[in-house]
């Protein structure tokens, strides 16, 4: 087992009187406490992760299940125990929050298996292992499973109530610029992959009610009150959606008028200009006969004369609010 350790990263035997030891790998081949559990987390893509779960006694199907490279919120029975994959929050440094970290797990009475890849941790499993190595330990492997949930859901939650939070934020202004365009996007797309995962969760969750033996009917409430809380969830991301792609069309509206208006005025001033462009190009032909070509002052008048229109046009504008 010396070669495995790479793979652990941390196991608990939790006893019957409440109490949480932690083992290393030499003792993970030795029997679980009589009334208690054993908590194991590994690394899944490890390259001793296949001798770690063998040493665990998991069969084929149930190790390559753990170290599978992806995987979909999903529940499978097998033989007396449950394949249980969820999808959680990615709140790593410098990860986007969108690409959700997979938490695999492998629960039966006695045991339960928790599997992560590298550098792909989820603080939800770090905070219940805070909480055990506070003394507060979770007496079934049900309830442990219904605590990592329970974090889970809390974090996904938070993230929601961000991204309610910011459009609310973008909702209160009254212009929108490029970079709020960008912002808009980005958080379309945050909604769109973490929904990408919360429906299926949801019935994932509410197929862990339905596993008779392994999960209690006092435990039953509480799983359907993280599979209400998913839903919820859902309908908070739909909404938050639909807000993103009404601040959105708010901006290319906003960005249109713009436009307009700019085009308007170009238009206006080319409206005032054409006529005096009509006299100073016949004026330019260089013909005989043009008038004025013997007056001194011919010149002189023509600019008065095209001031003199070109205010008129610009009066005339003003009096029609065209401009």
């Amino acid at each position: 087992m010396a070669e495995s350790h790479k793979a652990l990263l941390w196991a608990y035997d939790i006893k019957a009187d409440g109490s949480a030891e932690s083992l290393t790998t030499s003792h993970l081949t030795s029997p679980v406490p009589q009334g208690g559990y054993r908590w194991v987390h590994i690394q899944s893509d490890a390259p001793e992760a296949p001798a770690l779960l063998h040493a665990l006694n998991l069969s084929e199907d149930v190790s390559d299940s753990l170290m599978a490279l992806k995987t979909r919120p999903r529940v499978i029975t097998i033989s007396r125990g449950a394949l249980v994959f969820l999808r959680g929050i990615n709140v790593n440094p410098g990860a986007d929050p969108e690409d959700m970290v997979s938490l695999r797990l492998w629960l039966t009475d006695s045991l339960i298996v928790t599997a992560r890849r590298h550098e792909r941790k989820l603080m939800s499993v770090q905070d219940t292992r805070l909480q055990i190595e506070q003394g507060e330990v979770p007496p079934t492997t049900a309830e442990m499973l219904v605590a990592l949930v329970s974090r889970i859901a809390d974090r996904i939650h938070d993230k929601v109530e961000d991204i309610d939070e910011t459009l609310g934020d973008y909702e209160a202004f009254e212009t929108l610029n490029k970079q709020d365009r960008n912002q808009l996007a980005m958080l379309r797309r945050q909604t769109a992959s973490i929904r990408r995962y919360l429906a299926p969760q949801r019935d994932a969750l509410e197929a862990l009610v339905r596993l008779a033996g392994l999960i209690s009917e006092s435990l039953t409430f509480d799983l359907r009150d993280q599979s209400d809380r998913m839903t919820r969830s859902i309908e908070d991301l739909d909404l938050a959606r639909e807000r993103a792609i009404v601040l959105q069309d708010e901006l290319r509206n906003q960005i249109a008028d713009k436009q307009n208006i700019r085009m308007y005025v170009l238009s206006m001033i080319t409206a005032i200009f054409l006529p005096l462009s009509f006299l100073t190009g016949v004026f330019g032909m260089n013909v005989g006969g043009l008038p004025g070509t013997e007056t001194p002052n011919a010149f002189a008048i023509l600019m008065t004369a095209m001031g003199g229109l070109a205010i008129f046009m610009l009066i005339a504008m003003l009096w029609k609010k065209w401009l």
